[in-house]
């Protein structure tokens, strides 16, 4: 049987209420991509308010506007680009920890019990 590890990483504000996570994180990257929130609405299957009411919560809860609507539709703001990218950047970092670290304690030939370089078990 192989065995992998599986982590989640999710950013929340002081009041622990989430800002990015990975449903968000698809919302903006739908919104960079098709230029438009009811075009993103659309292809994620979720309804445009509910889309919308999760992009001003992130506002609010971040301070500053991430989306903003043009008469061409919807583009992501500096700030809403920034998030997208530093939660991006974040949650691979953390994959790839997460996989170095499964790798080098659950690995076949590191199987049984392992010290680590401090003589810890």
């Amino acid at each position: 049987m192989a065995l992998r590890v599986r982590s989640k990483i999710w950013i929340e504000n002081e009041k622990g209420k989430l800002v990015i996570g990975t449903g968000r994180l698809r919302i903006l990257e739908t919104i960079l991509e098709l230029g438009s929130m009811n075009k993103a609405a659309q292809k994620l299957k979720q309804p445009f308010r509910a889309v919308w009411g999760k992009i001003r919560a992130t506002e609010q809860r971040c301070g500053f506007k991430i989306v903003e609507r043009t008469s061409e539709g919807s583009k992501l703001t500096k700030e809403g680009l920034e998030l997208l990218w530093s939660y991006t950047r974040l949650r691979n970092r953390c994959e790839k920890y997460t996989d170095n670290q499964f790798e080098d304690l659950f690995s076949t030939e590191n199987s049984g019990k392992k010290s680590d370089k401090k003589g810890n078990s």
